[in-house]
This record gives C-alpha cells, sequence and structure tokens, in this order.
C-alpha cells in the first residue's frame, strides 16, 4: 500500500474528510466525533482552548463547548451523562460504556499510580478512607473542600516537585485512578470528585470483563480510530504494553477483522481494519492542537506526515523553534504548516507570535486557507481579531492575507 493510501485511511478514520454539518452542530453531532476517536485527552493548558475542546472544533467547525461539557459533566434523567473521565491516553474522555475496559487498569492502580502516591497513601493509611467518608457525606467535592472538611487545610511543602499536590489531592487521584472516585463535574476545569458508584449507570458498574477481553476490544477500538496503524500505533492508544497488544491483534486477524499490509516507507508491518474506507482524496483545513488523537503520537505523525513535531511548552523559550503551543495545519489531507497560537482574552485576540510553512509548500495557497482557518477559530472563541507576529517565514505571507 503507498502510503498516501495509508494517510488517507487514517484521515478518514479520525472523522476528516467528511462533510461538516450543514446545520448548528448539536448534542448527538459533537458526540459523533467520539465515534471517530473514541477519546479526547485532557490537558490543564489553555493557551487557546482547552485540549478536549480542539478535536471537535477541528472536525466539525464551530459549536457550542456547553454541548461537550454537558455530555462530560452533566446529568439528567432526558440527558444521561455521555462521557467520563479516566487514564486512557493519559487523562481522557470517554464513553461512558467505556470505562469496564479499563478495570484491569484500575486495578493496576489500587495501591497508586506513580511511586510518591504510593509514598503517601502509605504514610496515610487511613486518608483513602477518611476522603471516601467525605465524600459520601457532602456528595462531589473538591481535594480543597474535602481537605477542609477533614481540617487538614495546612501549607505545602515548598521543596515538592510537579504539581505540588497536597496529600488530600494525591488521596483523591489514587482513588480515582483506582476507580473508587471519579469525576461528576468541573467547575473552571477543577475536578469535583463523587462515588463512582453515584455517577455511572449500575449495568455499566456490573460489567468486569476479563483483562484480555478487555484488551482486545480496546485494540479493536483502537484499530477503528487508526484505520490503519502498526502494534506500537495500537498499542499507543490506550497507553497499553506489548505483552497485551500482540496477543488481542493476533485474535483479531484470526477473527477478520484486521488485514495485516506493508506500507511503503514503513519498516513495521501494518494492520488495517477490515471496515475502514480508504477515500480517493481528502479535502478541507483544520488546525490541529497538539493533543489531537490524529498526532498526539508523534513517531506515527512522522511516519504518516513526514512531519517532525514535538510540543515546547517545557522548552526554554529561547530555545524553542516555533513557539509555546504550536498548532500543526492540516490542508487538503497534508500537514502543510505550524502555527503558534495564543489567544488573549481580555484583548479580544487571536495571537499568532509564529507561521511555518513545511518545506516545499506554496506559501501564498497555505496563508489563504490559514487565514480563513484562523478567522473562524478566533469568532468561535469570540474573538474579534487576528494578530500575526513576526516570527516565521510564513508571517509576512499570512499578515497580508488576514488584512
Amino acid at each position: 500500500m503507498s502510503l498516501a493510501a495509508a494517510r488517507r485511511i487514517a484521515l478518514a478514520a479520525q472523522g476528516f474528510g467528511a462533510a461538516r454539518p450543514s446545520a448548528p452542530p448539536t448534542r448527538r453531532t459533537v458526540l459523533k466525533v467520539l465515534d471517530s476517536t473514541r477519546l479526547l485527552q485532557l490537558d490543564s493548558v489553555s493557551a487557546v482552548v482547552r485540549a478536549h475542546y480542539a478535536p471537535v472544533f477541528s472536525r466539525i467547525g464551530p459549536y457550542d463547548r456547553a454541548l461537550l461539557d454537558e455530555a462530560a459533566w452533566g446529568h439528567s434523567a432526558r440527558r444521561p451523562r455521555q462521557l467520563i473521565e479516566y487514564w486512557a491516553h493519559e487523562a481522557a474522555l470517554l464513553p461512558v460504556a467505556d470505562w469496564p475496559l479499563l478495570r484491569w487498569r484500575m486495578v493496576q492502580y489500587r495501591h497508586g499510580r506513580w511511586n510518591g502516591m504510593r509514598q503517601v497513601l502509605e504514610r496515610n493509611p487511613a486518608l483513602a478512607d477518611d476522603v471516601l467518608g467525605v465524600v459520601k457525606e457532602y456528595g462531589p467535592s473538591t481535594a480543597g473542600e474535602i481537605e477542609r472538611h477533614l481540617e487538614l487545610d495546612r501549607p505545602r511543602a515548598k521543596d515538592n516537585w510537579g504539581w505540588n499536590y497536597s496529600d488530600t489531592k494525591v488521596a483523591c487521584e489514587a482513588l480515582f485512578a483506582a476507580g473508587e472516585l471519579t469525576v461528576s463535574r468541573r467547575v473552571g476545569f477543577q475536578r469535583h470528585y463523587d462515588l463512582a458508584a453515584a455517577v455511572l449507570p449500575a449495568d455499566v458498574l456490573a460489567r468486569e470483563p476479563e483483562e484480555a477481553d478487555a484488551i482486545r476490544e480496546l485494540v479493536r477500538r483502537a484499530a477503528r480510530a487508526h484505520g490503519i496503524g502498526t502494534e506500537t500505533d495500537l498499542r499507543d492508544y490506550y497507553r497499553l504494553s506489548r505483552r497485551q497488544t500482540e496477543p488481542a491483534i493476533a485474535d483479531l486477524l484470526d477473527a477478520g477483522e484486521l488485514e495485516q499490509v506493508a506500507v511503503a516507507g514503513w519498516d513495521k508491518p501494518a494492520y488495517l481494519h477490515t471496515e475502514a474506507r480508504t477515500p480517493r482524496r481528502v479535502t478541507g483545513a483544520a488546525l490541529l492542537c497538539p493533543f489531537d488523537p490524529l498526532i498526539f503520537f508523534r513517531d506515527r505523525t512522522e511516519r504518516l506526515f513526514d512531519f517532525h513535531y514535538r510540543i515546547e511548552i517545557y522548552t526554554p523559550e529561547h530555545k524553542r523553534v516555533h513557539g509555546y503551543y504550536v498548532f500543526p495545519f492540516l490542508l487538503d489531507g497534508e500537514l502543510v504548516a505550524r502555527v503558534d497560537l495564543r489567544a488573549d482574552r481580555a484583548s479580544g485576540r487571536l495571537l499568532v507570535p509564529g507561521a511555518f510553512t513545511e518545506p516545499g509548500r506554496d506559501a501564498v495557497l497555505v496563508a489563504r486557507a490559514l487565514a480563513g482557518a484562523l478567522r473562524e477559530m478566533a469568532d468561535w472563541l469570540e474573538l474579534e481579531t487576528v494578530e500575526v507576529g513576526a516570527k516565521g517565514d510564513l508571517a509576512p505571507v499570512l499578515r497580508r492575507e488576514i488584512a
């Protein structure tokens, strides 16, 4: 199979290339994106817009973000919760029905997800039960509220690394990882923890698939989301291990759901989902946030698009090549540019500190399409203007197009 065909298959599987909805997007339209992606990665960076909102915009255009909020963090008898948070590909939103497929991971995390978390639980053997007691009594609560109920509001160590979480917050996260707590709602992106039994439907809670069966289902979902991918691609989507994915792939091959193929230029076998579409062409423009499922596995992005991409948030400013929060620009099935973006909400501006054309691309054609995509994003984010900076070869051409 040619690389170009593999690329079109991958794009179609991720929901690109299809016509955008002609009517204003509804809750159903938003959730249909999850039919393709299966998950939306969560991230705290809000330089432009939170990471889980952007992939939906990239696929269907402007929509009301409250529709996604309601599907994930709202619930009523008429409009039940459709999405739930858990550790899938990092922290992610995924369909409620998929939560039991990660029970094996919850078992792995029952004593903590990382070493520092385990140390906190060992140091405070009663804290997890105390946290559960507060949530049972008071309902959905932030870690800070739980801490106040426990009268543990004390200064944090200044020499701690990372997020410098309090022990109570670590205990909340440990219980979340173990599947005992989940997130019922977010306010200002702050988690409100609640008992999983109070949030998830009884039939979902009752499902406890064997690990091998659950892994096979996850690999099946990853294969659909990829259309075509190597074992490492399928493994990365839900952060599985090779020990888990290889038997699952073998089962899906035997069942006729996957077909092993060779892709020109790839040094590993690829697995084609037998229901994957191979469109003759993929058209349209989309800005992809750094955590978009199409590109969040950087090795696959390079193999598919010949596009070397690394996020530079944690790189010192003077060492950054392209910028702090860079969106690759997808145009007619190719990654043709990258754009550093920032939403300055106070002044109503979508800032473009840098814009860079990929080698061999026509800067004028790229700038024309990119100007439209940026204007559309600005309107969606309720920003009045798009302001292009000086960095990058595409910047002067884009500035003229914006003007």
